[in-house]
Order: C-alpha cells, then structure tokens, then sequence
C-alpha cells in the first residue's frame, strides 16, 4: 500500500491520498475522474512511501493531512 503526494501543477496545492497502484491512481486524478483534485491538474507525484499494510498506510495518510503533516509537506516541498 502507498501512501503518495500529488503537486499541482497549476497552482501549487498538495493533495495526500492512499492506494495500491499509485500509477492509476495518478491517472484518475490527471483525467478529472476525482471530484477533490479535478480542477487543479495537472498533477505530478512529489512523494511516496510504501506501508505493508492498509491500516499502517491510513495513519500515515491521516499524519500527513493534519497541521504537522502539512507543515513537513511544505518545509520539504516548497
């Protein structure tokens, strides 16, 4: 399971997400087909880790979403 961050291209916003083939899931998200990222692409994938499990992965995912999360996504990446 991954746990991936997706840049912006258009105006820079970072959206977390979780999945097992990060590949397709990038394409979902360049292709409009989910309703949170559709305006905004192109997207590109910044960051990615690798859990063994999906229960690992969504504390990962739930982390990197809240207040500190998003402060280390932007120190690192911005």
């Amino acid at each position: 399971m991954y746990v991936y961050v997706l840049k912006s291209l258009k105006d820079n916003r970072f959206y977390v997400g979780m999945s097992e083939d990060i590949d397709r899931r990038l394409l979902e998200h360049n292709s409009r087909k989910t309703k949170s990222t559709k305006g905004y692409q192109p997207w590109i994938i910044i960051h990615k880790e690798t859990y063994p499990d999906r229960i690992t992965a969504r504390k990962r995912e739930k982390y990197l979403k809240s207040g500190y999360g998003k402060q280390w996504l932007k120190n690192k990446y911005n």
